[in-house]
């Protein structure tokens, strides 16, 4: 259930600010079995904050993460691989945060993918709609 406040465009933007620079600094580090898990998380917590930027630009308190990515698949934005890709991202960090699952190199350069595909075109257009 999510909770109405006021819109706040200048929270969301400096939340998708740090989004993107988080993001960048991912996307620099190598991809090995060891940094897997801090790569998927991280990626996936960055789209997570693009999401619940434009609910918080929209006057909307998100109670779970399930929303946050939802909100992103709203989005009409042309990327290379589908946005409900990204849910595959939370299901796959919920198991590492949950359950212990050990992700894999592969898994964390799937997540990578998914980053250069879908990251900029959507953290551009949340940008476009803050700022107007």
């Amino acid at each position: 259930m999510n909770r109405i406040k006021h819109p706040d465009k200048k929270n969301g933007l400096s939340i998708i600010i740090a989004a993107e620079r988080e993001m960048l600094f991912t996307l620099k580090q190598e991809v090995t079995e060891e940094s897997s898990f801090n790569i998927i998380r991280n990626i996936y917590e960055c789209f997570r904050m693009l999401g619940d930027a434009r609910l918080i630009s929209k006057g909307i308190k998100s109670q779970d993460h399930i929303e946050q990515i939802k909100e992103l698949e709203t989005i009409q934005v042309v990327t290379d691989r589908p946005i409900k890709v990204i849910d595959n991202l939370r299901r796959l960090r919920h198991n590492i945060n949950y359950y212990g699952y050990i992700p894999t190199k592969p898994e964390a350069e799937d997540a990578v993918s998914i980053a250069k595909s879908c990251f900029f075109p959507l953290l551009k257009e949340i940008k476009k709609e803050l700022s107007n």
